[in-house]
């Protein structure tokens, strides 16, 4: 987890420490611990500053106790910037999370006295640091400077406030400092204070005349760093018993999967390969589509802020990147239209997308060359939270969590006897037994009880604790019997399940009661009525006696080639043989395994010789060895005389062997000992005892003899404490020097041992046996004084027993856990693992990993932590966290409320009764308060809170939260309507927040409330703020919609006071602009598209108030644009010149052009209002039908004038021309005829109310003036004939004419202009239609007009210069009209046949002639 500070917040570090050091006073551990004593301020007025998380159990910042490295600094945490007529916010400050004061029971060994004194820290930032000198007795040993620790995160280290103390409260300290052993001690003698030498006998007093003020406070901040160090000292205690013996709960195999979070610096290693690939750095190929994807990914989700402090809180994975890219393609390529042609599905694409996004991400062909830059694999893929962990990693990590150095750690594991597990078990019933009798205390002494809501839960109260005592026990009865050390595996017992015990003779089991036997409900002691009893069958051992033969020797006088073989049996049992082997090398490696129930068996191994003998049936046997063993027997490599046969030579024979007794795991203790009671074992003798285990709660002495497999007589230690005693001369032997003895009330056993290790042992096993309060301690006599440097002559070291009570860690393990407030070093040590939590790789969103989870809830149960206590401890740090920055799951809030919230009501799931304190209720309420305020907070900021949808299903777990929250007790939840408004005011709150934020981003204040910009920059910003809004609101509905969807009117009213800001700063600009001015329609174009595709704000608030905003200005643009158009047509005809333009002329293209213009541009608004629409669009079309026919009257009227003009080439009608301009005038009419449908047809209703109008108009010019261009070309056709009649039979001119023999002149003149004018047509006139139709008109009419001028000639004989011209205008004319599309029909008419005819009539009559 990312945590940021500045180097300011060093100074400001706080630590929440309770009053009093560890072992002060002795303290209930029924009265829960307080909270944090913290007004409840709404969120709507609290600022959010940059805070530094602290631990209350990582030692002070000015401490060098532990002479802690120097660590940096990173960048604070900030969070988003509210607007201050929602969230006022003051100046940042460094906010200081104080604690609430501390009330807790205080027991004396007579009576408890309930302390109500409360402490109040305050923080000096100008404290000096003093550095501690390390004295002999320290706690920091002189060979732990090169231990090796991680250095401590700079938040993790609390400056401890600086309080100046009553002199009587710095007398108290001191004194205790004493007891403790932590002052040095001089030469003489004398205690001397560890800070100022001074001898604590004779400490100043603390009065102003006799010490500064900066010395009292000097001497109280290194006073509360001893006590802080002892604190955290003596709960790692208790946390090492917890992770040595756990009885109570399980490490949880199921836990969610954490992924690995990303750092700031992999975020930013990750944007810097992402800008590579787009930069085309990389060497990965891909498509434009998907670097198009990858462009919007960088741009919109790398590059923002948001995301940049969702990954400095700690609360971002690299499965969020991973998710938001996927998310982000699926929509991309789920849009691509389908191509047939390209045999690969969307799904293939996504997957090839997603694992080209895996190698930029990882940066595979980046970083191949800076291995230091590579992200391995691990970061990136998901990986399991944190598997189930080993003792020793849990030592390590709660040694990193409370700051304990790996000699403090050895010191309290060889001094707790940690890996013991008898001594453990012990450890448990001792602190159980201490448990019921400080239960059965307060129910005699009811005022130490805490204040409950009601009266009557006194008695309920007391008998809880009973009855989780009875749990306990329970439980701890339910374990099964371990060996003493986890060093060796032992053989699980074979033997058959043990029950309660009851011995079969004088000393009934089931006689007697115990404090250490679990109890019933009621509080009393006795075996259930059903629970058979046991007999001493549940005293038989099973034991395996693991025997191997390696080597005889002494086998001189047998031939080396002899066969020879060894036996080995146990009491007679089953035989196992060696493999053979030759006398001269008589060497096995056989392993035999017997099991048996006797406690002292006798081994016997034999050796034999193989008989070669025919008729031998016995091999011959040459010697054996018999052996009692016992359970401590343990030989290797051991060579032992045998027992030779009679029969054998006088070979010393001995053998080689490895014997092995494995002990079981109920057997704790066995020997040879000498016993004396009243009731069992009446006489002083030597017997064989062994102390077995049935279960955890049943130990007995048992007395065995040789062949026996069940005990003589048995002894349960129910009730009995052992300890050391003098020696009886009466009974002293040889082999009976050393006594110990085991009494209770009416009975006193006494025990003698021939060595003082040996009663040594005896009396540490019956001490975890016994389960009793008192510690055994041995005499000092010259012969213990001796012994006391032998190595091995005790369970512990005495290196390490004397170093460790030295450095004054004895007084830590052997403290009583009854006499300290658990609920207060709870507090310290959640805390503490919650920030160690926080700042390791895995992004857990303040979910405590399985083996803090696991070791947690042993301590609770252990040490009697409440419940509802521990959740509201955790809903305060989690609370406390997530002000300061970090990403908290509000899934993990909601569990802890939900149970904090069944307790206090009364309605818990199990339907159990409970008891509820005030304080529980007080700190419940409380929270519960700041918890509302706090959700209300990340509702208001849901964008900011949740970038991005992240953490998946955050806010919709906030939501549920908070409707939860809302509700005034578990059994009467929160109306609709109130839940609604609430989050309808946070709703409206973040349009508010949201809106002001993306007018920062745009810089709209310094725009378009800038008299000095210009009004069209004024416009170009706020489409630019537009499009921020639009964007904003877009990745709303994709990533937060869905936890909205239960208030989807209320995300639609958040959307509309969104917008309704926007109109605000929308008015202005647009009042500013120039009247004249069209700028502002991209802007209603971009808004109108977004709105009307909303389902929800289509023809909304302020959709309507767009419509109105702009309907003036849309009318006055087509008022406008309808005035320019007609001056066009009224200015432009006047000056056209009559050039090809495209379709038509310059003039036309332009009228043309902007009545289309017009009439999209109002297509493309898209207007709302359905009527105003229809409006537009029936104006637009008359309009466009009124400028097309005022454009038609105005070209035709020039077309007239340019058909009056003439177009003569050399002076003759024959070489006639259309001039270009009038095919440019008709191009005009063609182009305003064919664009008529489009700009005159209406969509809807009557569509040819104006097309088919001006269509018909424009039809009838267009046939004018193919009429008129007709008539123009015939009449050049009818000067060539005029021309022609002057030929005549007949006539005057006839004869005078023929004498210039005349050829065809004429003709060829008229087929000449009749292909020029061909041409001319078909190259200017743009419709091909058009142009045929004149073609096959003129041909008709062309073809009449020969046939007609023949007809007028059928009495007379045409002049050969007439046939000549006539054939050639006939035939020539007829090709070029075929050459242009004139159809065969037209050509071959009656008319041209009739025509032909004649002329060949005429042809044949002058060739007669």
């Amino acid at each position: 987890m990312l945590h940021d500070s500045t180097d300011d917040d060093d100074d400001e570090a706080v630590g929440d420490f309770e009053r009093g050091a560890v072992g002060h006073q002795p303290v209930s551990p029924n009265r829960s611990g307080p909270l944090s004593a913290r007004p409840v301020t709404p969120y709507q007025t609290t600022s959010y500053p940059t805070t530094t998380t602290s631990s209350p159990l990582l030692p002070p910042k000015s401490a060098n106790v532990d002479h802690l490295p120097p660590t940096g600094k990173a960048s604070p945490i900030h969070h988003p910037n509210v607007p201050s007529h929602v969230h006022p916010s003051p100046m940042p400050i460094h906010r200081i999370l104080p604690s609430l004061p501390t009330t807790s029971f205080i027991e004396s060994p007579a009576l408890c006295v309930r302390s109500s004194t409360q402490a109040t820290f305050q923080q000096d930032a100008t404290q000096p640091s003093t550095v501690l000198k390390a004295e002999t007795h320290s706690l920091r040993s002189a060979d732990s400077t090169g231990s090796s620790e991680e250095p401590t995160h700079p938040s993790l280290q609390p400056q401890l406030p600086n309080v100046v103390r009553s002199p009587d409260h710095a007398l108290i300290n001191s004194k205790h400092r004493s007891v403790h052993g932590h002052p040095s001690v001089s030469s003489t003698g004398t205690t001397l204070s560890s800070t100022t030498g001074v001898p604590i006998d004779r400490v100043p007093s603390p009065s102003p005349s006799l010490l500064s003020e900066r010395e009292r406070e000097e001497s109280d901040r290194v006073e509360r760093e001893l006590e802080f160090k002892r604190k955290r000292l003596q709960i790692y205690v208790f946390i090492c018993r917890c992770i040595a013996c756990p009885f109570n709960s399980k490490q949880s195999s199921d836990m969610a999967r954490k992924h690995l979070k990303v750092t700031l610096i992999q975020y930013g290693v990750i944007k810097e390969r992402f800008l590579s690939f787009l930069n085309g750095k990389t060497h990965i190929e891909a498509d434009e589509a998907f670097i198009n994807a990858v462009r919007s990914y960088y741009e919109v989700f790398l590059k923002s802020e948001r995301v940049a402090k969702m990954v400095q809180s700690g609360g971002c994975s690299s499965d969020d990147f991973r998710d938001v890219f996927r998310i982000n393609i699926e929509k991309r390529v789920r849009n691509l239209p389908d191509i047939d042609s390209l045999k690969i599905s969307k799904d293939t694409v996504l997957t090839l997308w997603m694992s080209k996004f895996d190698a930029i991400y990882r940066g595979q062909d980046q970083d191949q060359d800076n291995p230091n830059r590579r992200l391995s694999k691990s970061n990136y893929m998901s990986t399991t939270a944190e598997l189930i962990m080993s003792k020793e990693q849990l030592y390590d990590m709660f040694q990193n969590i409370l700051n304990i150095k790996k000699f403090e750690h050895q010191m309290i594991f060889n001094s707790a006897q940690l890996d013991n597990n008898d001594e453990q078990a012990a450890t448990i019933r001792r602190e159980l037994d201490g448990r019921m009798k400080q239960a059965e205390s307060l129910q005699r002494q009811r005022g130490l009880m805490p204040k409950f809501v009601h009266k009557e839960m006194d008695t309920l109260y007391v008998d809880e604790l009973k009855k989780t005592i009875n749990d306990l026990m329970g439980n701890l009865e339910s374990l099964p019997v371990r060996g003493g050390s986890e060093q060796k595996q032992l053989r699980p017992r074979r033997g058959p399940g043990h029950g309660r015990l009851t011995s079969a003779g004088s000393n009934p089991l089931s006689g007697g009661k115990s404090a250490t036997r679990p109890a019933n409900d009621d509080g009393t002691n006795h075996l259930d009525d059903n629970e058979p009893g046991l007999s001493k069958l549940a005293f038989v051992l099973n034991f395996n006696v693991n025997i191997t033969v390696k080597e005889v020797r002494g086998l001189k006088s047998v031939p080396s080639n002899r066969i020879v073989y060894c036996t080995m049996e146990v009491d007679g049992g089953e035989k196992y043989r060696t493999e053979h082997a030759e006398a001269g090398k008589p060497v096995w490696e056989s392993l035999a395994e017997f099991p048996t129930n006797l406690i002292l068996p006798i081994v016997k191994v034999k050796l034999y010789m193989e008989n070669p003998g025919i008729l031998s049936l016995d091999d011959n046997k040459l010697g054996k060895v018999t052996l009692q063993i016992d359970p401590t027997f343990n030989k290797t490599n051991w060579w032992t005389d045998m027992l030779k046969n009679k029969s054998t030579s006088t070979d010393e024979l001995k053998v080689k062997l490895d014997v092995r007794m494995e002990k079981p795991q109920n057997l704790k203790m066995c020997g040879w000992c000498y016993a004396r009671g009243k009731n069992v074992w009446k006489t002083w003798k030597r017997r064989y005892y062994a102390l077995v285990q049935v279960s955890q709660y049943w130990f007995a002495i048992c007395s065995y003899r040789e062949k026996k497999s069940e005990p003589t007589e048995t002894m349960p230690l129910e009730g009995y404490t052992v300890d050391y005693a003098e020696p009886d001369n009466g009974l002293v032997m040889h082999d009976a020097k050393y006594f110990f003895k085991a009494v209770r009330e009416g009975d006193v056993v006494t025990f003698a041992t021939n060595e003082e290790n040996e009663r040594h042992s005896w009396v540490q096993a019956l001490y975890r046996a016994t389960g009793q309060s008192h510690k055994p301690t041995p005499p000092v006599t010259a012969t213990n004084k001796a012994s006391q440097g032998a190595v091995g002559s005790t369970a512990k070291d005495p290196v390490d027993a004397d170093r460790s009570k030295k450095l004054g860690f004895d007084e830590y393990i052997q403290s009583d856990p009854c006499k300290f407030d658990h609920h207060d070093f709870f507090k310290a040590l959640q805390s503490a693992t919650l920030d160690y939590r926080l700042n390791d790789p895995y992004c857990s969103l303040g979910w405590l990993s399985p083996g803090q989870s696991y070791i947690l809830e042993e301590y609770c149960s252990r040490y009697g932590v409440r419940g509802c206590v521990r959740h509201l401890y955790y809903l305060n740090d989690l609370l406390d966290r997530a002000e300061q920055g970090f990403m908290v799951d509000p899934q993990l809030i909601h569990y802890s409320y939900v149970f904090c919230a069944s307790h206090v009501s009364g309605n818990r799931p199990d339907n159990n009764v409970t008891t509820i304190t005030m304080e529980e209720k007080d700190r419940f309420n409380e929270i519960k308060d700041r918890l509302k305020a706090f959700l209300e907070h990340q509702v208001t900021n849901f964008r900011y809170s949740f970038p991005f949808g992240r953490p998946e299903g955050a806010l919709k777990a906030t939501l549920s939260l908070l409707e939860r929250v809302s509700s005034k007790d578990v059994a009467t939840p929160i109306s609709r309507d109130e839940i609604r408004n609430f989050i309808g005011k946070c709703l409206e709150n973040a349009a508010y927040i949201n809106y002001t934020r993306v007018s920062d981003q745009a810089k709209i204040e310094e725009t378009v409330y800038n008299s000095d910009d210009s009004p069209r920059k004024k416009i170009d910003d706020l489409i630019h703020l537009a499009e921020l809004c639009i964007e904003l609101l877009q990745q709303d509905a994709e990533h937060y919609q869905e936890a909205f969807q239960q208030y989807r009117e209320l995300l639609v009213e958040h959307e509309e006071i969104f917008w309704s800001l926007f109109a605000v700063d929308m008015e202005h600009v647009i009042d500013q602009q120039p009247i004249e001015s069209w700028d502002s329609f991209p802007l209603f174009q971009l808004l109108n598209d977004y709105l009307r595709g909303h389902e929800s704000l289509a023809l909304g608030r302020f959709h309507q108030q767009l419509r109105d905003t702009f309907v003036p200005l849309v009318v006055r643009y087509v008022d406008l644009m309808e005035s320019c158009i007609a001056q066009s047509i009224h200015k432009g005809f006047e000056k056209e010149n009559w050039k090809m333009k495209t379709h038509g002329c310059a003039t036309s293209e332009d009228i043309l052009w902007k009545l289309d213009a017009l009439q999209d541009f109002i297509r493309h608004l898209h207007w709302p209002d359905e009527i105003f629409g229809e409006h537009l669009e029936k104006r637009l079309k008359q309009m466009a039908s009124d400028m097309i026919e005022a454009c038609g009257k105005r070209v035709y009227r020039h077309f007239e004038t340019w058909m009056k003009k003439g177009g003569l080439i050399s002076g003759t009608s024959s070489d006639y021309l259309l001039p270009a301009e009038c095919c440019v005038m008709v191009n005009v009419i063609l182009d305003c005829k064919a664009q008529a449908l489009k700009l005159c047809a209406l969509n809807s209703g009557d569509l040819h109310q104006y097309h088919t109008r001006i269509d018909e108009y424009l039809e009838k010019i267009l046939k004018d003036m193919s009429k008129a261009l007709i008539q123009k070309l015939i009449s050049a056709l009818d000067s060539v004939f005029k021309k022609l009649a002057r030929y005549d039979e007949g006539t005057f001119f006839a004869q005078i004419l023929s004498l210039a023999k005349p050829i065809n002149e004429d003709g060829q003149a008229y087929v000449s202009c009749v292909n020029t004018n061909l041409e001319q047509l078909r190259q200017k006139i743009s419709d091909e239609i058009f142009t045929l139709n004149i073609f096959e008109e003129w041909y008709r009419q062309q073809t009449q007009y020969i046939f007609i001028w023949l007809g007028e000639r059928t009495e007379i004989s045409l002049h050969p210069y007439q046939l000549a011209c006539l054939m050639l205008i006939v035939k020539k004319t007829r090709g070029s009209f075929e050459l242009q599309g004139v159809p065969e029909k037209d050509l071959n008419s009656q008319l041209y046949s009739s025509i032909m005819q004649r002329l060949h009539f005429e042809e044949t009559a002058n060739a007669v002639k």
